[in-house]
């Protein structure tokens, strides 16, 4: 059985505007314990792998299995941290042990009247038959953004 070879790229950009300062939304991102508790699947995932190094060139790994479905592996690497201001990773997604994707992410963080404007944006490259998957890659982070949202509170 031959694999089709098929190459998609897709982008985004998301913006939030959260009630909460820089430094509290910055957190939710810098501090691990604060990013287990909105970041990933929550319930409806099962945990099997974590890891959390928050550094330039330091990685974070979020592997889990969806109840009655796939193993997810999230492996991202910061290429650059600037506090209160941005973080950059590249990150590779596998979907029960086939590679998915590769993208890069910018996450930015501005102060502004009331509280903190939040941007998003990434540029994905999906593989084979994951080629079709950047409408996915965005309503995926969109629903992460509304997680962090409700976290922040």
């Amino acid at each position: 059985m031959s694999i089709e070879r098929r190459l998609a790229r897709a982008e985004f950009t998301l913006s939030r505007d959260y009630p909460a300062p820089v430094h509290r939304v910055w957190d939710a991102f810098a501090d691990e314990q604060e990013k287990l508790s909105w970041w990933g699947g929550g319930d409806s995932v099962d945990p099997i792998e974590w890891a959390f190094d928050f550094r330039v060139g330091g990685r974070d790994v979020a592997e889990g299995r969806f109840h009655d479905g796939p193993v997810s592996r999230y492996v991202a690497t910061y290429t650059d941290i600037v506090e209160h201001n941005r973080i950059v990773t590249t990150y590779d997604m596998w979907i029960d042990g086939t590679h998915m994707s590769t993208s890069v992410a910018s996450l930015e963080f501005e102060s502004m009247d009331g509280g903190t404007r939040f941007t998003h944006a990434e540029h994905g490259v999906f593989f084979d038959r994951f080629w079709a998957d950047g409408p996915n890659r965005e309503k995926g982070t969109r629903g992460l953004l509304d997680a962090l949202g409700a976290y922040l509170g």
